[in-house]
């Protein structure tokens, strides 16, 4: 079980104040402990970082891949469980995912409400993640929260304050905890992936050898756009050292429709090299092919659409 902080791990100053608390507090062999199912178990911990997931960066994602590449190259442990916090957990979940490829069950768990709350749902949910990485033929990452079991390549965070804040959009979960047994609806991410390792080394050396990301940003396109903001980004990011602009995802409106004036200034930054991708602002549905001549994001938000763009310029 590898810590990084977030809600699950935050305290606030009373029970009942569930807004104003400090993620990244509570270690992660402190969580174990206070669960009775977990305490003594066969369950290792381990500390990678303790911060609240708004400042997720490439340091702490370079971590937690090496050491889940690591845990799971050793023949004894059958799953990676990782606490982490609500805000960015979709995005390390997508890259996990397409770094590691692990053909073991790495699931990702946490907790809207802090250790101190009067009814925590962090314990729970840990224990529920515990019970998946044990679970027999489980591969691949997936986040576990209020008992729904969602992929990878689908979880996003739909609510501010819920316990039961995520969903999967039309996928839906890949199943359920019920009654401390995994229901499954359909096949586990990865599903049918096979390899000598447990992970895709290549790419997992490839990301862990980065000194930064390659920069992508995201733009969203709504009425009366008129593409001031791509025209910025072009003007002071071209030439910007040491990480100038590669790529741009915009958000566009349901079938990934772009305003006429934006269009124009995205079709300038393809022009110069900048490789640009269409997404939508909308929560479910995937944007299908259009006369923009933009490539759509095959089905992924624009936050995923971004992670994707940056591992394939990676690639170099």
């Amino acid at each position: 079980m590898l810590g990084t902080g977030g809600t699950i791990a935050g305290r606030a100053s009373s029970p009942d104040d569930l807004s104003g608390y400090v993620a990244g507090q509570v270690g992660v062999a402190d969580l174990v402990r206070d669960i009775p199912a977990l305490a003594g178990g066969a369950v290792e911990v381990e500390q990678v970082a303790q911060i609240d997931s708004k400042d997720m960066d490439l340091g702490v994602w370079q971590a937690l891949v090496e050491r889940i590449a690591h845990h799971l190259a050793r023949p004894d442990v059958v799953g990676v469980v990782v606490t982490h916090g609500t805000d960015t957990i979709e995005e390390t979940a997508y890259l996990l995912q397409s770094v590691l490829k692990p053909r073991k069950p790495v699931v990702l768990t946490c907790a809207m409400r802090p250790a101190t709350a009067l009814a925590p749902d962090g314990p729970q949910n840990l224990n529920d993640a515990v019970l998946l990485a044990r679970c027999a033929g489980a591969q691949g990452v997936v986040v576990v929260c209020a008992a729904r079991v969602h992929g990878a390549l689908d979880i996003a965070k739909t609510h501010t304050y819920q316990v039961d804040a995520f969903d999967s959009g039309d996928a839906g979960p890949v199943g359920t905890v019920e009654h401390g047994q995994v229901r499954l609806f359909r096949p586990w991410p990865g599903a049918g992936d096979t390899g000598e390792g447990m992970v895709d080394e290549t790419t997992v050396k490839r990301f862990l050898k980065a000194t930064r990301l390659p920069r992508v940003e995201i733009v969203l396109s709504h009425a009366a756009a008129d593409g001031l903001m791509v025209r910025c980004l072009l003007e002071h990011g071209l030439n910007s050292s040491p990480a100038p602009l590669q790529g741009l995802v915009v958000a566009g409106t349901g079938n990934g429709t772009v305003h006429r004036s934006l269009l124009s200034v995205l079709e300038d930054a393809m022009t110069a090299g900048v490789r640009v991708v269409r997404s939508t602002r909308c929560a479910r549905g995937q944007v299908s092919a259009d006369k923009t001549g933009i490539p759509d994001s095959d089905g992924l938000s624009p936050l995923k659409a971004r992670l994707a763009l940056m591992l394939d310029l990676l690639k170099g």
